[in-house]
C-alpha cells in the first residue's frame, strides 16, 4: 500500500501472483480484488497448485459452491436456491477461466488447454450453441427495482448536506454509477454546457454527459459553502468532517450517506444501483431514445439497455393497445 492506494496483491503462488500483477496493470481496483478473491476461493477448495488442475476440480468446485450455506430448508426468496446466487458462482468461474487463459498463452505452468469449460454438450444443439454448448451456469434475467417519485422525494428531503444532494442527483438525474461519482474531478465539471466528464467508468470507457441544471445549482452551493477550500485533492466530492477532512470521500463513505438518509426518511435500503436505474426509466418514460440513453449510461452494447423498455410503465401497455387497435380495426373491416 502507498498511502491509500492498492500497489499488489499476492496469494503466496508464483503463478498466481504473476497473474494477478497482470490483472492490476489493467483491470479497476475493485475488479482486481474480486479475481484475487474468486481465486483464493477456488484453490482453497481444490486443494490444487494450478498446474495440477483439471476439468473434474472445476465441476467439484461448482458443486461445492451450489451447496446448502444454512441447511437444506433455508433458501432465498429471490430465486429459489439453498447455495450462493448464481451470478456469484458465474463470476468466480470467470475469474478462473481468466486465469487459465492467462497460463495457457503464458506456457509456464504446462498447460495447453483451458480446464475451465465454456459449457456442457447439448442433446440437440442448435446453431445458437453449436460452439458452446449449454452453459454450466444460467443466470436469471431479473429487472432491477425502480424508486418511486415519492420516496424520492423523501430521499432528497432526509439528506443533510448539499454534498450528499448533490452525489444523489448525479446518479438521479444523470444516471451517474457510484464509482463515477466518486471519480469526479474538478476540472471534469462544464458549467457552462451543463455536462460531465466521466473518466472513471466501467470497462475504462470515457463520455461526456448533460445532466439538469438542478444538479449544478446544487453543486455550485456544495462548492461555495460547504467544500474545504483548502483540500489538496482534485476529487470533487471530499470529506466534510473529522481528520480526513478535505480527502476524497470513499465507496462506503458514499454508502453510509445513502443509508442514513434512508433511515431518516423511513425508506428501505436503496442502493446506487438503483438510483441510476431509476433515471434511465424515467427517462425512457419521457420517450428519450433507447440509443441515446444506451450513450448517456455508457453501455457498451444496447442489449444491456433494453431493459429499460421493461421497465418504463407505459410502454408495453402503450405497445400493445396500439396492436390490438390495429387488429380490431382488421376485425371491422372484414366484417363490412
Amino acid at each position: 500500500m502507498q498511502g491509500s492506494e492498492l500497489q499488489s496483491l499476492r496469494l503466496g503462488d508464483p503463478l498466481l501472483d504473476e497473474y494477478l500483477a497482470f490483472v492490476g496493470a489493467r483491470a479497476r481496483r475493485n475488479t482486481w480484488l474480486a479475481i484475487a478473491f474468486d481465486l483464493k476461493v477456488f484453490f482453497s477448495v481444490v486443494g490444487k497448485p494450478p498446474a495440477d488442475v483439471r476439468t473434474p476440480d472445476v465441476l467439484r468446485f461448482l458443486t461445492s459452491q451450489r451447496s446448502p450455506r444454512h441447511g437444506s430448508t433455508v433458501v432465498r426468496l429471490a430465486d429459489g436456491e439453498a447455495g450462493l446466487a448464481a451470478r456469484t458462482i458465474a463470476r468466480r468461474l470467470s475469474s478462473i477461466r481468466g486465469l487459465f487463459d492467462y497460463l495457457a498463452v503464458h506456457g509456464d505452468a504446462g498447460l495447453r488447454v483451458n480446464p475451465v469449460p465454456h459449457g456442457l454438450g447439448a442433446r440437440q444443439p442448435s446453431i445458437a450453441r453449436a460452439r458452446r454448448g449449454v452453459p454450466l451456469i444460467r443466470t436469471p434475467r431479473t429487472l432491477p427495482r425502480v424508486v418511486s417519485p415519492t420516496d424520492v422525494d423523501a430521499l432528497l428531503a432526509a439528506l443533510r448536506t448539499r454534498r450528499d444532494q448533490a452525489m444523489v442527483e448525479a446518479m438521479l438525474l444523470g444516471g451517474l454509477r457510484r464509482c463515477e461519482v466518486l471519480g469526479l474531478c474538478m476540472t471534469d465539471v462544464n458549467i457552462g454546457e451543463r455536462r460531465l466528464f466521466i473518466t472513471e467508468s466501467k470497462g475504462g470507457r470515457q463520455r461526456i454527459v448533460p445532466i439538469s441544471s438542478r444538479f449544478f445549482g446544487t453543486l455550485g452551493a456544495y462548492i461555495d459553502q460547504e467544500r474545504p477550500p483548502a483540500s489538496a485533492t482534485e476529487r470533487l466530492f471530499v470529506v466534510l468532517k473529522g481528520p480526513r477532512r478535505g480527502q476524497p470521500l470513499s465507496a462506503a463513505g458514499l454508502d453510509e450517506v445513502l443509508e442514513g438518509a434512508c433511515a431518516r426518511a423511513g425508506l428501505p435500503h436503496l442502493s446506487c444501483h438503483q438510483l441510476r436505474h431509476t433515471c434511465f426509466t424515467r427517462l425512457r418514460e419521457a420517450g428519450m431514445a433507447l440509443e441515446a440513453i444506451q450513450a448517456q449510461a455508457g453501455h457498451a452494447s444496447i442489449e444491456s439497455t433494453r431493459i429499460y423498455l421493461h421497465l418504463a410503465n407505459g410502454w408495453l401497455a402503450g405497445e400493445y393497445r396500439r396492436a390490438f387497435e390495429a387488429i380490431d380495426a382488421q376485425a371491422v373491416a372484414v366484417l363490412q
